[in-house]
């Protein structure tokens, strides 16, 4: 991993607590846990987990009766921090899950998820997925936090893979961290930064629109493919670009797409964008040598086809085949997220890339005038 670049945080300030303000999703809303609301309905829900693993990895459980339960509540679940949340379901208005926010440090601002405990109403169900969307996105868009925590035992793969569902980046073993009911725990460190936060947030957007799910219930898009941050293709492996990458990827694109410029005699489209916009709503993947761009890729995944914004060289490394591997890094992602044809648009007076295009199989749909240019629509079937 490359060093991370300084940041000027010499306007920093720091942040407020999470509020006690309900949040509410399409699915659930999540509110502060409240013992006389909450804690009869989760013990209710927590009974459907008859075997009891669902308490394996937390350092308390499972309870006899509602009475032990509540006195766990009133112990563990009722203060500051660690910040307790009940997760409602909305067409029952029961809880039944709940998840805190803890290790709050809004000095840094840097807060951790955790004692997450959801009942089998709850569990591996589009809802659990909204409840960690929404506490992410109180934790960055609300409160302007800088790092989000996720702490696991190592020996916990469920939550190691959950993690890496979610969005967050693993860290690293701390080894014999903790001793949990008579047993060591390793702990896997994992996080999400405000420099990745704009696009994890667009992959859950993407994953939880109703129209990601067919009529049977069945994801098109799977969480953990959009949340991917690796792609490999001719040998080579790209890896996606977030926030702290902006003025890399504007300063590449310049560079790349310069001999365009001077062909067309005016700005290529690529140039025209914001690319902070670009960033949080299309996937940016860098190619990289020695710690520095030298092709680019930027694509955004639609109902049934792979769109491709821009391929990109450096123009130290043209000739160099790097074309071919950003195209098949481009096939690469279509045929993870299931998508079966890749799109892309190139200017009518680009013969060479049209050509190209054609030799790598993609035929011409729609030849079409904008006010300043023509613009040739290719399209490529996978098969």
């Amino acid at each position: 991993m490359m060093p991370r670049a300084q940041e000027d945080l010499s306007g920093w300030t720091t942040r407020q607590r999470p509020s006690r303000e309900p949040v509410e999703g399409r699915l659930i809303r999540v509110e502060p846990f409240d013992i006389d609301r909450h804690a009869a309905d989760l013990f209710a829900a927590y009974q459907l987990d008859t075997d009891g693993a669902l308490w394996d990895y937390l350092p308390y459980g499972p309870f006899a009766d509602l009475a032990g339960y509540e006195a766990h509540a009133l112990k563990v679940m009722s203060g500051d921090d660690p910040f307790f949340h009940a997760i409602i379901d909305l067409t029952t208005d029961k809880a039944v899950g709940v998840a805190s926010l803890m290790r709050i440090v809004p000095e840094h601002g840097v807060i951790e998820v955790g004692h997450i405990c959801y009942s089998p109403l709850l569990q591996r169900t589009p809802a659990s997925t909204e409840t960690q969307y929404l506490l992410a996105r109180r934790v960055f868009d609300e409160l302007g936090y800088r790092r989000y925590e996720w702490k696991c035992d190592n020996a916990n793969a469920p939550s190691r893979r959950a993690a890496a569902r979610l969005g967050f980046s693993f860290e690293g073993i701390f080894r014999k961290h903790l001793v949990v009911k008579g047993k060591n725990r390793d702990t896997a460190w994992f996080s999400i930064t405000d420099d990745e936060w704009p696009r994890v947030r667009q992959a859950y957007e993407t994953w939880l629109d109703p129209e990601n799910f067919d009529a049977d219930g069945n994801q098109r898009f799977s969480l953990q493919a959009l949340n991917a941050g690796t792609l490999e293709a001719g040998g080579r492996t790209l890896r996606r670009a977030d926030m702290a990458d902006v003025e890399t990827v504007v300063q590449f694109q310049k560079d790349a797409y310069a001999k365009t410029w001077a062909k067309l005699g005016r700005e290529p489209i690529p140039l025209k964008w914001d690319y902070r916009e670009v960033l949080a709503r299309q996937e940016v993947w860098l190619m990289e040598e020695g710690g520095e761009p030298i092709g680019s890729l930027i694509v955004e995944p639609h109902g049934d086809h792979l769109y491709i914004e821009s391929v990109a060289i450096h123009p130290d490394h043209c000739g160099e085949g790097l074309g071919n591997d950003l195209l098949g890094a481009a096939e690469s992602r279509a045929r993870a997220l299931g998508l079966s044809e890749l799109r892309l648009i190139t200017g009518k007076t680009m013969d060479n890339n049209i050509g190209w295009y054609e030799r790598k199989g993609f035929e011409t749909a729609e030849v079409e005038q904008l006010p300043d240019r023509k613009i040739v629509h290719m399209r490529r079937g996978l098969g």
